[in-house]
């Protein structure tokens, strides 16, 4: 009895078809990117820089453990944990302890002569080790913007309480395209004023080398 010989496959297609999977592929897939974070540099100036007082500096140092140190308030250095750093920003940002002219009358602080004087003159420094995990460097960075960020949504309810938002809020609704140009424009200037009144003065130094 005769073999019968088994039907050939068509193949001849296969190519066209790899060729559309790998365009569907290309056109569909997204590629996560690390959008940094988000920082305005200070325009280059050629006076000499102004003398900066101790109490008006917030001193936080991230070491090769992740552990963060803090040298603020007059006091020596304290070991601080992840969850309490935003709280303690916020007093130190809000404490209004200076006098005269750098009497601070939005400031709901304790007015500690030893801390900030004033919103403008606070200044919270931030050195990390080059061991410092990502993840930590990440999340200190958080707490520090959401204590700016606090204060900002306090004060901007406060100055503009028909509008029914925080200061995050208006900075996202001017921010997103979809925003009209009639509200972008009624919204500018508030916001502007909330960043004039308490200033994002954050500062970080050049990560130090682990012993």
């Amino acid at each position: 009895m005769a073999k019968r010989s088994a039907p050939e496959v068509n193949a001849g297609s296969m190519a066209d078809i790899a060729f559309l999977l790998l365009i569907f592929f290309l056109v569909t897939t997204t590629i996560e990117i690390d959008s940094g974070l988000n920082r305005k540099l200070p325009p280059i100036e050629e006076t000499e820089p102004p003398i900066i007082k101790e109490r008006n500096i917030f001193q936080l140092t991230v070491n090769g453990k992740n552990q963060l140190f803090l040298k603020a308030n007059g006091n020596d250095g304290e070991v601080v944990k992840l969850k309490d750093l935003r709280k303690k920003a916020v007093a130190f940002l809000d404490n209004g302890g200076g006098t005269g002219p750098d009497k601070c009358e939005k400031c709901k602080g304790k007015r500690n002569p030893q801390s900030s004087d004033n919103f403008q003159k606070a200044i919270i420094s931030l050195q990390n080790d080059r061991l410092t995990r990502y993840d930590t460097y990440i999340a200190v960075q958080n707490e520090i913007i959401a204590a700016y960020n606090e204060l900002r949504d306090r004060e901007f309810k406060l100055a503009y309480p028909n509008l029914n938002m925080g200061y995050v809020e208006a900075d996202k609704m001017y921010s997103d395209p979809r925003t009209s140009a009639e509200d972008k424009a009624r919204l500018k200037d508030k916001i502007e004023a909330i960043k004039v009144l308490i200033p994002q003065k954050f500062s970080e130094a050049e990560p130090k080398k682990s012993n």
